[in-house]
């Protein structure tokens, strides 16, 4: 009798015994098992990303200075361009008035028949300098048109002197603003990096980022109250020592002071001005090259904040630098400028207490935060402008 079982089909396992089989499958899932451990190992960690976007919000700061100052120089170029081309134009205007004077001489020699040919040659020519040489010419002109000769020439020496003056001055504007574009573009290549690097974080990797971030914050504030405490100690020790003084003085009747106090005073005076008006402006969001009054970047709120002041700052950070008094950290005062980075490519302003308020970044808003809000060896140098 027939079986009616169905025969096993014939095929590439067919020959293949059920070791072989098992063997076949493990190795399958341990090589699916590599693949699935070595994609993510290609995403750079969570630390590297955010020093990378740290890196690059650094170097979009560092492209933002330089925007400004390339700014700075061509909004200058450009004022003293203008005036250069007003001077020509005014040049000019004498060249022709001078030249119309020749042309009324000429015009009435020829028309009383005095006119020598060679003498209405000079008169009319665009170059009388070029006959100056022939003696018996200028021997031929009244005192008066010697006198008209001698303007034009003087005239026109004067109008080429300043074309060639507003010529260079338009190159060198030309390059300035070369430079303003390529800074532009460096500060948006910078922060579209930043920004993809962000983007590609999943969620769960925001949260951690965040946490790190929150982390940080909290080091920095520990370290600008350890900050605060010391100040305030060195100031009562001041306070103290500046009583026994005056009680001493008193004593003996001397009246004598340092001198100083005024000066201190009125410099803390000013600095609590500019403190005042970074305060209000708390909350503005951060834009590269922004001076205000609705936005600002790091700089722009400083020279803004002391400008309030009466003290006029200049616009970057490079320059900023070098507009006051370094003082040691221990030392600082409301007011004082807090620059960061060994290039100098960021500052906030001091508000006592181990904090500032800056404008941070760009995504970010004008804030109150830690001098330490880096790490202290980000800290460049204290400067007091006033």
């Amino acid at each position: 009798m027939a079986s009616h079982r169905k025969p096993r089909p014939a095929g590439l396992l067919a020959g293949i015994r059920t070791p072989a089989l098992a063997t076949v499958a493990l190795t399958s899932v341990a090589l699916l098992a590599q693949t699935a451990q070595a994609a993510p190992s290609d995403r750079p960690g969570l630390e590297e990303v955010q020093e990378k976007v740290d890196r690059l919000y650094r170097q979009a700061e560092a492209a933002t200075e330089k925007y400004n100052s390339a700014k700075e120089q061509s909004e200058k170029q450009r004022k003293d361009l203008d005036k250069l081309l007003d001077e020509v134009a005014e040049r000019t205007e004498e060249l022709n008035e001078a030249r119309e004077k020749l042309g009324s001489y000429a015009a009435a020699q020829y028309r009383s028949g005095t006119a020598l040919p060679d003498t209405a040659t000079f008169l009319l020519s665009d170059a009388p300098q070029d006959y100056f040489d022939q003696a018996q010419l200028m021997d031929r002109l009244t005192g008066r048109q010697q006198d008209a000769v001698e303007e034009y020439v003087e005239r026109q020496a004067d109008t080429a002197e300043k074309r060639q003056e507003a010529t260079e001055s338009l190159e060198t504007l030309n390059s300035s603003e070369k430079k303003l574009r390529a800074s532009k573009a460096t500060v948006q290549k910078k922060l579209t990096d930043a920004r993809e690097l962000l983007a590609e974080l999943t969620a769960e990797e925001k949260a951690r980022l965040a946490e790190i971030e929150r982390k940080k914050e909290e080091e920095a504030r520990r370290k600008a109250e350890e900050l605060a405490k010391q100040q305030a100690a060195e100031e009562k020790a001041r306070q103290e020592a500046l009583a026994e003084q005056e009680t001493e003085e008193a004593a003996g009747g001397s009246g004598s002071g340092t001198g100083s106090g005024g000066t201190t005073e009125a410099s803390t005076s000013l600095g609590q001005k500019a403190v005042a008006f970074a305060e209000t402006k708390i909350g503005l969001p951060y834009v590269w090259g922004a001076t205000g009054p609705d936005s600002y970047d790091c700089s722009g709120l400083t020279q803004a904040a002391w400008k309030s002041a009466g003290v006029d700052l200049p616009r970057t950070t490079y320059d900023q630098v070098n507009a006051g008094t370094t003082v040691p950290v221990s030392d600082a005062r409301p007011g004082d400028l807090v620059f960061f980075y060994d290039d100098v490519t960021h500052v906030g302003l001091y508000i006592g207490g181990g904090m500032m308020i800056h404008a941070p970044k760009p995504g970010a808003y004008v804030r109150e935060e830690s001098i330490y809000y880096d790490g202290e060896g980000s800290i460049h140098s204290i400067v007091r402008p006033a």
